[in-house]
């Protein structure tokens, strides 16, 4: 099946197991058309039989918890129940149980792409290298979590930097169109907000790129003279499992970041199969055209294997099977696998792209 196909029959799938905005749709496809690292990211339905067809050997590696749709951009940073800044993966719609090489993999290759595409300077030899580091650091060390308080100022000034101030955060948030939850949903973002009987307006956010075509409700309102909000979208079956065929029962997400090694996030909860997290200007995912002119890239790239280790550590009897399947493998072998998935994600982005022209 071709990415044309594929993409055909993953829209078919998710049309059966939730609504869809077309409109969404059609944008997630312009997006797809014009760059790679947005095809890379909208795509992980496609990664996972390039990964099996591509990856020979590690698709037999052990198996945990994993996030799945891993890459780059999908860090953020959130407030814990002490009232701390806290870095970390952002979006784990896409978890299950899957080989713990398919996220190295998966972090590595899209380091690769950015770097294409001028977001990062790094040498890919060198930006493999630092997420395979802090990957087994993390792994040996049992996990920390990434506070950003009295340490990490590399990733402290991601976090807070300009394009995520209040201003910019609420003015984007606030243009969205406005839209009429349906009833469930509504209600939920009625019991998530500090005071159930504030009147909101619910607008419909576009973000993201994997879950681009679901539903995003958010609820805006005002509370003690500012705006707070509350986000609602579906949690679906991982398409890691429908790309093999597999009939996952259901969303692994909640399981990750409750096993995890991190502090957690107070302001997501889970109704039924719905998501509902609080949304704030430094609680969100956060984008590499936030990265500060002046970083350490290779400091950034162990921190996201630092924290990648510390999603897997969730499955506590992984460990030692994954340190010593780590242990028999070749030098390079991160940049090899990386070099590979790009390769044939390049190929793949070049026929979605000559199919879209030619139908146009």
């Amino acid at each position: 099946m071709d990415v044309i196909k594929a993409t055909a029959a993953y829209e078919r799938w998710l049309r059966g197991e939730t609504e869809v905005v077309d409109r969404d749709l059609r944008y997630k496809h312009a997006c797809m058309d014009a760059s790679l690292f947005a095809f890379f990211r909208a795509t992980f339905y496609r990664w996972v039989p390039l990964w099996q067809a591509t990856c020979g050997e590690l698709t037999k590696a052990p198996a945990l918890l994993g996030v799945g749709d891993l890459h780059i951009e999908n860090f953020g940073s959130w407030s814990d129940s002490e009232g701390r800044l806290v870095w970390g993966v952002n979006d784990v719609d896409e978890a299950t149980t899957m080989p713990y090489a398919v996220d190295l993999v998966r972090l590595a290759t899209s380091a690769l792409v950015a770097r294409r595409e001028d977001h990062l300077a790094i040498a890919p030899d060198d930006a493999c290298a630092a997420i395979l580091e802090g990957y087994v650091d993390g792994l040996e060390d049992g996990g920390g979590a990434f506070v950003l308080e009295e340490e990490h100022p590399g990733l402290r000034a991601w976090a807070l930097a300009a394009d995520r101030a209040p201003p910019k955060f609420w003015a984007k948030l606030v243009a969205f169109r406005t839209v009429r939850a349906p009833p469930a949903v509504q209600k939920m973002l009625a019991a998530s907000l500090p005071d159930r009987r504030l009147t909101f307006r619910t607008v419909h956010r576009i973000s993201g790129l994997g879950s681009l075509g679901r539903p995003r409700y958010v609820a805006i309102a005002s509370w003690a003279g500012a705006n707070v909000a509350r986000e609602a979208k579906p949690m679906l079956r991982s398409a890691y499992g429908w790309a093999l065929g597999r009939s996952d029962g259901r969303w692994r997400g909640a399981d990750l970041l409750k096993t995890a090694i991190r502090c957690p996030d107070p302001g997501i909860r889970y109704v039924d199969r719905w998501q509902v997290r609080r949304l704030a200007p430094y609680c969100s995912r956060i984008e590499l055209s936030s990265l500060p002119k002046t970083r350490d890239e290779h400091r950034l790239l162990h921190a996201m294997g630092r924290e990648t280790a510390n999603l897997h550590l969730g499955t506590r009897q992984a460990k030692a099977p994954v340190l010593r399947h780590l242990g028999r493998q070749k030098d390079s072998w991160l940049e090899r696998a990386a070099r590979a998935m790009l390769k044939a994600t390049k190929a793949d982005w070049k026929a979605w792209r000559a199919r879209r022209r030619a139908v146009s």
